[in-house]
């Protein structure tokens, strides 16, 4: 009877042990990487290019190992999808604006979307088929501009930072009718943005975004003037974003800080040369 008994107890206390440790298992501290797995931060942007894409592998990869965070990327075909996505809850941050879009875009849908680490900056060119420099531009020359509000205002601050125009102090998106001063009495054309790339063989020069400057052939020879980063320049800077209220989530701040990291400067400057700048830690 003593030895059933005894028995008895010794099965008892190794269940009692098993199901102690089926508990720690389940609930008690987990290894780094199990920590969280139900981190996962998706991140929309307008791009499909390699480098872009592998700037963005190398920023998951870094969030995975030093925070513990999954990092998903989801590509948008325009630039009218992120934000609508972000403020519906669609994904959680997006990658793919500069600021002066961003105030644009919330003024227009009110608001709902924040800016919550800054990326790069993608100055833009003023080029001439005609002209090797900026001070060969005759008086009277015919100068293309986008003609959008976002464009069009930091095309005209390209022309101010150039000497060749002045504009009104604290006019955030100034247009052709706010210049103040044009002593060359340049003649500053309007067209979409898209077009001013094409019509650079019928004006004397154009300010040329990035992304139409390349194909229409443009680069370094036909440059007369690169746009400053400067205090003028901060508006242009490439952010991250996220949906208002949650701008302080910790799994959001680290792929902030996943993405400004020396190799993403690396990889930036390996890809995109002087065409594109890191910015986070630039003093405006």
């Amino acid at each position: 009877m003593s030895k059933k008994r005894n028995r008895n107890i010794i099965i008892g206390v190794i269940v009692a042990i098993i199901v102690v440790a089926i508990g720690w298992f389940s609930f008690g501290p987990k290894p780094n990487n199990q920590k969280s797995s139900n981190h996962v931060v998706t991140v929309g942007i307008v791009s499909e290019t390699k480098p872009k894409q592998d700037i963005w592998k190398h920023v998951a990869a870094t969030a995975k190992k030093k925070y513990g965070v999954t990092v998903k990327i989801k590509n948008f075909t325009d630039y009218t999808q992120p934000n609508k996505a972000v403020k519906n809850g669609d994904i959680d941050l997006n990658a793919f604006q500069h600021y002066a879009f961003l105030d644009a875009w919330n003024k227009s849908n009110h608001g709902g979307v924040v800016a919550i680490g800054r990326t790069e900056i993608n100055p833009i060119r003023l080029y001439s088929k005609k002209y090797h420099k900026l001070s060969d531009l005759p008086d009277g020359a015919t100068i293309a501009v986008p003609n959008d509000a976002s464009n069009e205002s930091r095309a005209l601050f390209v022309l101010k930072n150039a000497g060749l125009i002045t504009l009104p102090k604290g006019k955030k998106l100034p247009t052709v009718a706010d210049i103040v001063k044009n002593p060359k009495k340049l003649k500053v054309k309007e067209v979409a943005a898209d077009q001013c790339g094409r019509v650079i063989d019928s004006v004397d020069a154009a300010v040329i975004n990035n992304d139409f400057a390349r194909p229409a052939g443009l680069g370094k020879k036909q440059t007369i003037f690169v746009e400053p980063v400067n205090k003028d320049s901060l508006k242009w800077v490439n952010i991250i974003c996220a949906r208002k209220g949650e701008e302080k989530k910790k799994d959001y701040l680290a792929v902030v800080k996943a993405y400004q990291t020396e190799e993403t400067k690396r990889l930036d400057k390996k890809y995109y040369g002087d065409m594109q700048k890191t910015a986070w830690d630039i003093k405006f």
